[in-house]
């Protein structure tokens, strides 16, 4: 079993960089990447651009070919002066190039990787083969630079900031997380009860996928986890073959806790026409059977956003009941 590899901590004014492991930055993004480099600056750090985010910059749907993805990441994996890394967006291109990752190099120099999306790909698989506490969370396009700023989160954009910057800057753990963008009745209990464990998550269909991979987490890296995800753009059959295909895996009879985030253009189709639909508990409730595990839903986490950081691999306690996410580790070290 590998040991969690805790980044070290950053300090004010130091180097985070801006990349493109997924999709190319579209035309009239630009502004909202602009914002999100200047929230990250706020924030007391300095920020670079890395060259795959610039205008223009695209190969299909990604921000360049996997080979010029892989080099632009692993170069900043390898640069000691970039203490962080920040997706700008998701998509559909991490899978391309994670089998070009330079796991030595975070070995060698543990550094924070955020986002969320096709990027929970890549946190899930750096985690798997190092132990790299990596963050699931906002990106800079469309979280940073967008939801921090708008929509029903508007206004909440320092108290994202102070999040991020703790999760990033202090090695004390976070504590309970608090409510961002909610649905209708804020966070709901689908199970009653009280667990704690490693957080291992991401985007549903991507962390099923990656499980089919020689980058896979190892099962019993699910022994006694939280395990949180979200989805985005699939049917409900769809979330429901994903999570038996975790339940066939063996994972759902390890976790100690589920949370799942607020799901967004998730959808009944196929159920048939006259047949009544199933809501999303419904389904993570059918699934799950008589397994006695706390499930928490409706978390802000995910692309209905904006997101609180969710570091992998670092002890977090759900009480479902109580309807509370505590962060009781930090994710960084002073060393």
């Amino acid at each position: 079993m590998l040991d969690v590899l805790r980044p070290r901590a950053l300090a004010p004014g130091d180097l985070v960089a801006v990349a493109a492991p997924a999709g190319p930055l579209e035309g009239d993004a630009l502004p909202l990447l602009d914002r999100g480099v200047g929230t990250l600056t706020a924030m007391g750090f300095r920020v670079r651009r890395a060259p795959l985010t610039e205008p223009g910059r695209r190969r299909w749907w990604a921000a360049g070919a996997p080979e010029e993805q892989a080099e632009e990441f692993n170069r900043l994996l390898r640069d000691r002066e970039v203490r962080a890394i920040v997706a700008h967006t998701g998509g559909q291109a991490v899978a391309g190039w994670l089998d070009r990752l330079d796991f030595d190099a975070v070995r060698a120099d543990p550094k924070p990787v955020l986002g969320c999306s096709d990027v929970s790909l890549l946190l899930l698989a750096l985690h798997a083969r190092t132990g790299l506490v990596g963050l699931h969370g906002d990106m800079a396009t469309y979280g940073l630079g967008g939801s921090w700023h708008t929509g029903p989160s508007g206004g909440s954009a320092e108290v994202l900031a102070d999040l991020y910057r703790r999760v990033l800057t202090d090695p004390a753990p976070l504590g309970p997380l608090p409510g961002l963008r909610l649905p209708p009745g804020g966070r709901e209990c689908w199970r009653p009860g009280r667990a704690g464990g490693p957080l291992i998550g991401g985007l549903l269909g991507r962390l099923t996928a990656l499980q089919a991979t020689p980058l896979a987490l190892p099962v019993e890296r699910f022994d006694g986890a939280v395990l949180f995800w979200e989805e985005v753009d699939r049917p409900l059959s769809a979330v429901w073959q994903d999570l038996h295909l975790l339940r066939l895996a063996g994972v759902l009879d390890r976790i100690s806790a589920m949370v799942v985030g607020v799901p967004l253009r998730v959808t009944a189709a196929g159920c048939g026409e006259g047949v009544p639909a199933p809501s999303l508990r419904e389904v993570v409730l059918d699934v799950l059977g008589a397994r006695p595990i706390p499930v928490l839903g409706g978390v802000e986490l995910g692309h209905a956003g904006p997101n609180p950081p969710l570091p992998l691999g670092v002890r977090a306690t759900v009480d479902a009941t109580a309807r509370t996410l505590t962060l009781d580790e930090a994710a960084i070290t002073l060393s």
